[in-house]
């Protein structure tokens, strides 16, 4: 099927979720209006339907190819990014300074949505590139920023990010990619690195990897790693490529999805060492790598809401087009289209309110980002950093868990015809299962919101948010609104229980933390199916086109939030079942 970007969803996503009118006018978006920022979605969306959508079943069957060191992208590809790069969207949300639009995040995560809707296989590229020119804008000198940043920007040379090596995985602590320094003032890296999205490829005319690495004289664990940029050609003083650097792709690897995009194991410094040049200091490399995963990690969210889209418009189509049966409401003898099925419905329902649900909380993630991008005061500055803080690893985790839920929920929809390739509907679950492992595992994700964004400025970041949300809720039920059916007290009584789990939660990290991270995840859960809920009801309130807005509110609240008690117990009281010491044979 076509894919058609949502626009009036994602416009009314930031409106509601990004506060998207008052945050103009308060002037967290200096020079952009609404109908500007409408303008650009559309003509993203256009970009995504007719030139990368077409693609995303090509790159699919297949895929990209090694041969001596070189990789080959899917047919159509290399065009494709000459006009993706050509149009300025590789520039979009990049530094004015150095040749880009300077658009915000809500504006890049939206198109990001698109992109990676369209064709997630193409979009990992642009998405690694924004990742690094975030890292150099933060931690790069003056002279890396003047050479690189105006390429990486342009979409001439892209970017990759170099952390997981055979033997860590996770675990940076261990990694054992070296960094000698020479006698020019730079450094000579030599290690492996797995798992490198586009780390080799044929789109640009040079990669720009950065690389974590540890100086032989560093102190153990993640505070004696520094990092790099590594290119794959060397540069010229005039800004010429110059010779081949001392990287290769030694192999890509078979994966489940995503085939189109080669995921490279790099190796480093197999002759004389790859030459690679420090972003910020020695031995503080983690946290500029950290600016780059932060970014990413809200991107990846989206491809989350992304592939969730993609699998529901198919889904909806396919439930509009496909006759089987008698719905319920069937008046003659003729077969029914199979949305008039009540569990199809359901499922249908179920899939597009927890999309909405996902986009707003990851449009609420990107305001905040703005917020702090734009805030002229230290105060101000602090509790949006804050807030960003603690919406980014539910808006990763959340989103990528419900894209794999909903591309599932899709195969259900096509039923046997899903589980048949030709359809294209499992395309999208094979894609999104990668989603809740990069970037961090959504379990990771539980653990960092509970130990560490939790306990922000005394518990009163959560709070103030919760608080935040209390106020929806009061709102949705003192409309008194029949079509909203009981929204406003499912919402309530989530609220309730992540406002008790809360709680029992900080004590436990304080006092008893193999308990809580016992509970993380299903904490997170709870947190994010409570804000979902939240968004949506607000949007029902508020929405000036009623239907849409309110049956999605009210399915979600009465069908979905309805799981935020026994998450609540799970978190309060399950600790003692996962913790306990079973007997061998339970984990034979």
């Amino acid at each position: 099927m076509t894919y058609q970007a949502p626009v009036n969803d994602i416009m009314f996503a930031l409106k509601i979720a990004a506060d998207l009118g008052p945050s103009i006018e308060s002037g967290v978006y200096p020079a952009l209006d609404i109908d500007t920022i409408e303008a650009v979605i559309s003509e993203a969306g256009k970009f995504g339907g007719d030139v990368l959508a077409p693609l995303r079943w090509i790159g699919d069957r297949t895929g990209s190819k090694l041969a001596d060191g070189a990789v080959t992208t899917a047919p159509g590809f290399r065009d494709a990014y000459r006009q993706f790069t050509d149009a300025g969207w590789n520039a979009l949300p990049g530094p004015e300074a150095f040749g880009g639009q300077g658009l915000p995040e809500i504006v890049a995560s939206a198109v990001c949505e698109i992109w990676n809707s369209s064709n997630m296989g193409f979009a990992l590229c642009p998405l690694l590139t924004q990742g690094a020119i975030h890292a150099l804008e933060v931690g790069g000198s003056d002279a890396l920023k003047s050479i690189y940043l105006p390429n990486l920007v342009a979409g001439r040379w892209t970017g990759t990010m170099n952390l997981t090596e055979p033997h860590a995985g996770s675990d940076l602590s261990a990694l054992r990619t070296k960094a000698v320094r020479d006698t020019g003032g730079n450094y000579r890296i030599t290690g492996t690195k797995i798992f490198i999205s586009y780390g080799e490829h044929d789109l640009a005319e040079n990669i720009i990897h950065l690389v974590l690495a540890r100086l032989s004289d560093a102190p153990p664990g993640t505070h004696g790693i520094s990092l790099f940029l590594v290119p794959k050609f060397l540069v010229n003083d005039d800004g010429s490529l110059g010779a081949r650097n001392d990287v290769v792709c030694a192999g890509i690897e078979h994966k489940l999805g995503i085939h189109a995009s080669p995921t490279c194991v790099m190796k480093f410094g197999e002759n004389d060492g790859a030459v690679g040049y420090l972003i910020g200091e020695e031995n503080h490399g983690l946290a500029t790598m950290f600016v780059m995963m932060n970014a990413a990690r809200l991107a990846v969210g989206m491809q989350g809401v992304a592939v969730a889209e993609s699998a529901t418009q198919q889904a909806m189509q396919f439930a509009k087009d496909r006759t089987q049966g008698h719905g319920v409401s069937a008046a003659t003898a003729h077969m029914s289209p199979i949305i008039e099925h009540a569990d199809v419905r359901r499922m249908l329902l179920s899939m597009k309110s927890q999309t909405q649900a996902a986009r707003m909380i990851c449009f609420a993630t990107a305001r905040a980002h703005d917020a702090a991008n734009t805030a002229t005061d230290k105060a101000s500055r602090r509790v949006a950093l804050h807030r960003t803080a603690l919406l980014t690893p539910i808006a990763k985790a959340y989103a990528t868990d419900v894209g794999v839920d909903v591309a599932s929920l899709g195969i259900q929809v096509h039923g046997g015809v899903g589980y048949v390739e030709e359809t294209g509907a499992a395309q999208h679950l094979r894609d999104a299962r990668i989603l809740p492992i990069y970037e961090g595992t959504n379990g990771i994700q539980a653990i960092d919101l509970v130990t560490r964004k939790l306990p922000l400025d005394d518990g009163n970041v959560v709070n103030g948010y919760l608080v935040e949300l209390a106020k929806i809720a009061a709102e949705v039920r003192a409309s008194n609104r029949p079509d909203l059916g009981r929204t406003g007290d499912r919402l309530a009584e989530a609220i309730r229980d992540l406002q008790a789990a809360t709680e029992w939660m900080v004590d436990a990290v304080r006092n008893n933390q193999p308990s809580a991270l016992a509970g993380a995840t299903p904490y997170l859960r709870l947190f994010s199916v409570t804000a979902g809920a939240a968004y949506l009801a607000k949007g029902a309130i508020q929405s000036e086109t009623g239907a849409s807005a309110v049956s999605l509110a009210r399915f979600y609240a009465e069908n979905i939030l309805t799981q935020s008690h026994g998450l609540a117990e799970a978190i309060t009281t399950g600790a003692e079942s996962v913790l306990v010491e079973y007997e061998a044979e339970v984990f034979a």
